[in-house]
């Protein structure tokens, strides 16, 4: 049994845009033509056994060259990493009662929003990697958050979906797909504010937000300092999807020839916590370009 056309429109446009449509809207719209996907969306969802003290993060499945298509669920996997808490990735699509991703399961607890996740595992599990911090730094840090979550994502997204740099059958999703994708994301972005510039406005809103990443990183190993904090989910989730997954974006060369302090920054993060990186990918191997 097969959605038709209008069915998977209807789908795609009922969702929020802010999570997995803008980045990881292909993956969700390609299982959607499934019925197996449309038993899950209706509530008839398969039990599945959760191991004790074992988040299990329901996302949008893998990405091609880093480990997702989506910036916020590679921002909740990086902090379980950061942190040592025992996870896995659940492969299956699958959307929360809010209709977004990620969320997660934890001994019964289920939590979604990427933002909601880290503050229940900081309070669940007293945990503060940004207790060295001062309230000054913190504040920077909540702004560079909501720059990066609620601007550069617009950016990011327009960029991928709309603006028509590169074939987007890169992602695996064939053609159909990136085109409902691009014309949610277009919509959307319209309603949000940042869609009704122009290209090179929204262009040049991006290069502006990358280079006040680059000025405020410097030489440092990371965002706040030498040891990596929690802003640094946030912004390595956001930048890799830059120097992993914009083939022939204007952000590609960039991050590689503007800023490429951020494109070592994302190396660094990559090697401190992805030691598994090409495991958790789809296409075999880090593109070249990226070292």
């Amino acid at each position: 049994m097969m959605l038709s056309l209008e069915e998977v429109k209807d789908f795609v446009h009922s969702h929020d845009p802010n999570n997995y449509l803008v980045i990881a809207g292909g993956v969700l719209a390609a299982s959607a033509l499934t019925f197996g996907l449309y038993k899950k969306i209706t509530g008839k969802r398969t039990k599945k056994v959760i191991p004790k003290d074992v988040v299990i993060v329901h996302g949008c499945g893998r990405g091609p060259y880093c480990p997702s298509l989506s910036p916020f669920c590679l921002k909740v996997e990086t902090y379980l990493r950061m942190n040592r808490i025992p996870y896995q990735s659940d492969k299956d699509l699958e959307m929360s009662s809010k209709g977004k991703i990620p969320w997660i399961e934890y001994n019964g607890k289920v939590v979604n929003d990427s933002s909601f996740i880290l503050q229940y595992f900081n309070k669940k599990l007293s945990i503060d990697v940004d207790r060295v911090l001062t309230d000054k730094e913190r504040a920077i840090s909540r702004a560079f958050q909501k720059m990066i979550e609620e601007n550069l994502l617009w950016c990011v997204a327009l960029s991928r979906w709309v603006y028509g740099y590169t074939d987007s059958r890169w992602t695996g999703f064939g053609w159909f797909i990136p085109k409902v994708i691009g014309r949610t994301v277009a919509k959307n972005a319209w309603a949000a504010g940042i869609g009704r510039h122009t290209q090179s406005e929204v262009e040049h809103i991006f290069d502006d937000d990358m280079k006040a990443l680059s000025d405020f990183l410097g030489s440092k190993d990371f965002m706040m300092g030498s040891e990596p904090t929690e802003i640094d989910c946030t912004a390595f989730g956001m930048l890799a999807q830059i120097v992993w997954h914009s083939p022939k974006q204007p952000c590609e060369t960039w991050i590689k020839e503007k800023y490429p302090n951020l494109k070592e920054y994302c190396l660094r993060m990559k090697d401190l916590f992805w030691e598994d990186w090409d495991e958790c990918i789809t296409h075999g191997g880090t593109r070249e370009a990226t070292r």
